[in-house]
């Protein structure tokens, strides 16, 4: 029977000798591919794409929401299997899976051109970046299919979902495989390559997702062992340019305007101010910034420190380093959404201009009042181009991991303290050690330390795509994803004594923020809304099912 054949769009290749170069080259064909080291070399390189590696979308949380949308299906309680992302991520994962399997299975065809060393590297890459694809998959969707070689037209129609269960022990025995038999580091030439430390990060990150903790610690615990990675000097600084080769990024996808991959200028209008030239439609929640903790460690709703007449003041640093503060100078514009500030003054231009981010000047400037400034570099309203490279895993990850694997297990000691304390002295630029210079978390019970634990991973990952799964295995979703996005009253309606925000927002134990005794000096830009009898899985797509009665539907699609 005929195979089917395999196309590579080879999107990614190699300048020298191993260096991602991202500019496509040439296509080919199972039946002539793979003969030798070159060609084992550009199908691997191929699979280091954002498609393939992409966390989630932020806007399917509560961190961020977008004017234009409103609310996509994730939120907006409307995803079906006909749901273009849920199509999308199918067909990617499976894409990269089939690539992966013909790789695997012709591989030994330059076995006599290519030095064994560097064959087994390759295929320890291959194998732990399909193990990668059904690990993302399984948390997306639960039990899928599992398939380990290529297949016949004939075959595929007779596959069936393969237990979740079954799966993970595949994914966690290829990562194993894979840690085995990739190197620790590279040289300067070979830089985000997947490496050992790469293959523990995301078999731990899999192990947390799928609530197994001993695996999640032990496999933490051997990342941080291992002395390879750091936490980056400056938390602001790691998601731009200049942190592109920080010690702290385990595994992070290579992007640039010179080899044509990036986001234009759409993507940085959305996101960039109108006082510089954008839309400012891309947008941090209410919900986001009432979860930062104050200095001294405590809520908003608990601390002294707050202010919501100064709501950036007192704050963790990592607020006014994730959301551009109010009156200050951000992209050549001072920032204000004060409804009468209809001039601010522009260091650009050296000069006070019209307001255009105060909506009582431009009706579409920011409607929470916010605006990002993690990751945005000061040339985006220039260039209108992001090319950031696309961090997927990150060593402070691996510490909260740690320290979370360690809390679900009872095993709370001074390890548990010290990986929180990592992170959170980082983002006050100063030791765990210096315990005077940051609000340093100290021995509590278990159910205390989770609480913390899942405020501190709010606070240190925004925009990177981990909190809708953390609501997700959480079982937090039914509560969070069914709350109203929040603004900022119309500049005619907004009480001047009360602005930006009428009072102190009451916030609970799970870090959930409490709107509806603020009436009117608050506006509902949007309904949130998450079905718990089904949304906790995504549903198989429905052309998968058409050409393949045999696989099953998950529950309520």
């Amino acid at each position: 029977m005929k195979k089917i054949t395999l196309i590579l769009s080879l999107l990614t290749a190699l300048t020298g000798c191993h260096t991602l170069d991202l500019n496509p080259l040439s296509e080919a064909s199972t039946g002539t591919f793979y003969s030798n080291q070159t060609e084992l070399e550009l199908a691997v390189n191929d699979l280091y794409r954002l498609a393939f590696w992409g966390n989630d979308n932020e806007l399917f949380s509560d961190n961020e929401w977008h004017r234009g949308q409103l609310t996509n299906a994730v939120i907006g309680g409307t995803m079906n299997a006909d749901d273009a992302n849920v199509q999308t991520f199918w067909l990617n994962g499976y894409k990269a899976i089939a690539r992966a399997n013909s790789f695997l299975a012709n591989k030994d065809k330059a076995a006599s051109n290519t030095p064994a060393a560097v064959l087994l590297k390759l295929e320890a890459e291959m194998r732990l970046i399909r193990a990668y694809q059904y690990a993302r998959l399984v948390a997306h969707f639960g039990d899928v299919p599992l398939l380990l070689s290529p297949v016949t037209l004939e075959e595929s129609y007779g596959i069936t979902r393969t237990g979740k269960d079954e799966i993970l022990a595949f994914v966690f025995k290829e990562l194993d495989f894979a840690a085995a038999n990739l190197p620790v580091s590279y040289g300067a030439s070979e830089t985000q390559r997947l490496t050992k430390g790469a293959a523990l990060a995301i078999k731990a990150r899999t192990a947390l997702y799928a609530g197994n903790w001993q695996v999640a610690k032990e496999a933490a615990d051997a990342v941080i062992q291992s002395g390879a990675y750091a936490l980056h000097g400056s938390y602001s600084q790691l998601f731009l340019k200049v942190g592109e080769t920080s010690r702290e990024l385990i595994v992070s996808i290579p992007r640039d305007e010179k080899q044509q991959v990036f986001n234009g200028s759409g993507y940085v209008l959305d996101n960039i101010s109108r006082n510089a030239g954008g839309f400012g439609a891309q947008l941090p929640t209410r919900d986001m910034v009432d979860a930062y903790e104050c200095t001294d460690g405590k809520l908003i709703s608990e601390s002294t420190l707050y202010d919501p007449k100064a709501p950036f003041k007192n704050r963790d640093p990592r607020l006014t380093a994730t959301v551009v503060e109010f009156n200050t100078q951000w992209l050549g514009y001072n920032y204000t959404p004060h409804p009468d500030s209809l001039l601010v003054f522009s260091s650009k231009e050296n000069k006070k201009v019209s307001n255009k981010d105060n909506r009582a000047v431009a009706a579409f400037a920011s409607f929470t009042g916010f605006l990002w400034k993690k990751g945005i570099d000061q040339t985006w309203p220039d260039r209108r181009v992001e090319d950031n490279d696309a961090i997927i895993v990150r060593y402070a990850e691996i510490l909260l991991t740690y320290a979370e694997a360690k809390i679900e297990l009872g095993e709370v000691d001074a390890t548990v303290l010290d990986a929180i304390n990592q992170v959170r002295a980082r983002a006050y630029g100063v030791a765990a050690d210096q315990v005077t210079g940051y609000p340093a978390v100290k021995m509590a019970s278990a159910a205390v330390l989770r609480d913390v634990l899942r405020r501190e991973r709010r606070v240190e990952f925004p925009r990177e795509g981990l909190r809708y799964m953390d609501l997700i295995r959480w079982k937090l979703a039914e509560k969070i994803l069914t709350k109203p996005v929040i603004g900022l009253p119309d500049p005619a309606a907004q009480n001047r004594a009360k602005w930006p925000f009428p009072g102190v927002t009451p916030i609970d134990s799970d870090g959930i923020a409490d709107y509806s005794g603020f009436g009117t000096d608050v506006k509902v830009l949007a309904q949130r809304s998450f079905d718990k009898t089904r949304q906790y899985l995504w549903p198989i797509p429905a052309v998968e099912r058409r050409v393949n009665t045999g696989i099953t539907q998950n529950a309520g699609y």
